[in-house]
């Protein structure tokens, strides 16, 4: 048997967890002495530490701990509980480092306040152009909403595209439509001469005249170049329509800092 320090260097906690486990009757000692309450624990109780330390870092209460290991699991459903877990907290933290990123990105435009200028902008008609898609709601037009929904749209896409042994003929194009009950439909287009079967093949209307701006790097900053636009426009008596087509000229996969997309939007001369 094992002291309760022992066990405890052991198994990789502290004998004041180890108390507590046991005031709790999450993990009762094996042997406690009469005479000087000295707790002892044997090497076969490290199965059930270990079960009660895993769940504690998944973020389980110790009383929902508690009600899992009495269970008496067997390892491979226990090893399925917690891979379902851990999938949570992998789809939590990648949702915190969005947000951090958004937040972020947009400290950086409040420090660029009064610094931006619109020079960059450039009115020019965009030709009807036929493109194959796919499309898919999004809960709004947060970033951290429609990047989910629009990166695997375009990877759908262009493998439908392969198997179908056509080629795109240009840019790829995301657009944006609201919806009645405030959801966005999300559309990504590449061009095509060809009409491939599964995606849907239409022609995107002209803008006869749009506003664009080529944005660099990381989608996550393109207020920046969007605000930009918006002060563009407004400082030019222009009326904006809808949301922007937004035409991926350059695509990083490892690095969104080298992405290069053209920002276009639909806009009315002023009078």
């Amino acid at each position: 048997m094992f002291t309760i320090g022992d066990f405890a260097a052991f198994g990789q906690v502290s004998a004041r967890t180890l108390r507590h486990y046991d005031a709790l009757g999450l993990l009762r000692p094996a042997k406690v002495d009469e005479t000087t309450g000295y707790r002892f624990y044997t090497a076969e109780q490290f199965s059930r530490l270990n079960r009660i330390v895993a769940l504690k870092d998944l973020g389980f209460s110790l009383q929902q701990i508690g009600e899992i290991v009495d269970a008496k699991l067997s390892a491979e459903e226990l090893r399925g509980m917690l891979r379902l877990r851990q999938a949570q907290l992998e789809d939590e933290l990648a949702r915190s480092t969005n947000r951090l990123a958004s937040v972020e990105a947009r400290l950086r435009l409040i420090e660029k306040e009064g610094h931006m200028p619109t020079d960059d902008v450039v009115l020019k008609r965009i030709a009807p152009i036929r493109v194959a898609e796919l499309s898919a709601i999004a809960p709004s037009y947060d970033g951290e909403d429609v990047g989910p929904v629009v990166q695997p749209l375009f990877g759908q896409l262009f493998d439908r595209l392969s198997a179908a042994g056509v080629d795109p003929a240009g840019s790829p194009i995301a657009y944006y439509e609201d919806l009645e009950d405030e959801t966005v439909r999300v559309h990504a287009a590449v061009p095509v001469t060809a009409d491939p079967a599964d995606v849907d093949v239409l022609e995107l209307p002209e803008l006869a005249q749009a506003a664009t701006i080529v944005h660099q790097g990381d989608m996550m900053e393109a207020d920046r170049s969007m605000q930009t636009l918006a002060r563009w426009i407004q400082d030019n008596g222009y009326r904006s329509h809808g949301y922007a087509r937004e035409v991926t000229l350059q695509f990083d996969p490892d690095n969104p800092a080298n992405w290069v997309h053209e920002l276009q939007i639909q806009v009315t001369a002023p009078g």
